[in-house]
């Protein structure tokens, strides 16, 4: 029996953008409610702000290199190329690999400084702050994991390739997929620049 496609509803905004939406809200609220605490504690009680390691900075640049990736990758899938897309893919969970990994040695320097998560309240929250947004970047990475794994199990022949580059909803999911880790960026880059101001006031 031949299996009916029934085509896809055109809504004015996909549902998947609305959810996408309210949990980047949520995540936003979240770490203003982190940043608020900790402005709060150290000017309650006259605490010394938390010098960040070095590797903090640098894995900026590898965060900064992963959305460059991503942002390559869905122009090569603009533009029917299918192995560019697929380096850019790989290119892309390859520095989120590196930052992650780099983000587990900066947290081992601070505590070779004696800086552990107990060491102040600031200290605390530093480690809470960073930790989360750790975590945020680990939850999408099966998710670029999934879209690598399709490319090179689905796109072996030109009709595969052709039916792979004109399907909407892997080209939403790859949109989704791209909001998502731009936004890890941005939010990055807002707290190592909110770590920075406290230790310039």
């Amino acid at each position: 029996m031949a299996k009916s496609f029934k085509p896809e509803r055109n809504y004015l905004i996909h549902p998947s953008y609305i959810l996408l939406t309210l949990l980047l809200a949520g995540v936003t609220a979240l770490f203003l409610g982190f940043c608020g605490s900790y402005m709060y504690n150290r000017l309650q009680q006259g605490l010394e702000p938390v010098s960040l390691p070095i590797l903090f900075y640098v894995n900026t640049l590898f965060l900064l290199g992963s959305s460059f990736c991503l942002i390559y990758a869905k122009k090569a899938y603009e533009n029917d190329d299918t192995e560019r897309y697929k380096k850019a893919l790989l290119a892309t969970l390859l520095l989120s690999i590196i930052f992650l990994v780099a983000q587990y040695f900066a947290w081992q320097e601070l505590i070779s400084n004696d800086i552990r998560i107990n060491h102040s309240t600031l200290a605390s929250y530093l480690y809470m702050i960073s930790g989360v947004h750790f975590a945020h970047v680990l939850i999408g990475i099966p998710f670029l994991i999934s879209f690598i794994y399709t490319s090179y199990t689905k796109m072996k022949h030109p009709v595969s390739v052709l039916l792979y580059f004109s399907d909407l909803e892997k080209k939403r999911n790859l949109n989704l997929l791209n909001i998502y880790w731009h936004y890890l960026d941005i939010l990055w880059l807002c707290l190592v620049f909110f770590f920075l101001i406290n230790l310039a006031l």
